[in-house]
């Protein structure tokens, strides 16, 4: 099997996993059954996007930012074409990638520190898992917020 074969395999095996917790997330926030298609799309695309762009070497938090800022473009285009508030499609398919690894690997971190004492060790691994966290949930609000920075201005940006 070629290389790029095996890529799209694995960047459709990212996707289809991803819309499982899109879907999950879009029914605990009551997302009408009509759209709970367009969650699962929005999670695929988002974290696809992701996958592909820290596969061409891109950081987490950069491809974070493009990935949501993707998701929050469609969502406004669905969001018109079915007459519902973006944040119906958007939410939901941004929740696949909240860095939830990061953010537990810090808090071990925290405890491993209350608990042992200090070390340079468990500091490092707080203060890099923290960070990473912190961008990359920014990047998730901020893509997110993008579309209406960019669309739904009153006044000109310059």
């Amino acid at each position: 099997m070629g290389d790029f074969m095996q890529f799209s395999l694995l960047v459709a095996h990212d996707m289809l996993f991803a819309m499982v917790p899109a879907v999950g997330f879009a029914l605990v926030f009551n997302v009408p059954v009509k759209a709970l298609k367009y969650c699962a799309i929005g999670g695929a695309i988002g974290h696809g996007t992701r996958f592909v762009l820290m596969h061409y070497g891109v950081s987490i938090e950069w491809s974070t930012l493009c990935a949501a800022t993707t998701v929050g473009m469609i969502g406004v285009h669905w969001s018109h074409r079915f007459l519902a508030h973006p944040k119906v499609f958007t939410v939901a398919a941004l929740i696949p990638m909240v860095p939830g690894v990061f953010a537990f690997k810090a808090m071990i971190a925290m405890v491993e520190i209350n608990q042992a004492g200090y070390s340079p060790e468990l500091w490092v691994m707080l203060i890099e898992n923290s960070i990473k966290t912190i961008f990359i949930i920014a990047a998730l609000a901020i893509g997110l917020a993008m579309p209406g920075l960019l669309f739904y201005r009153r006044r000109p940006v310059v």
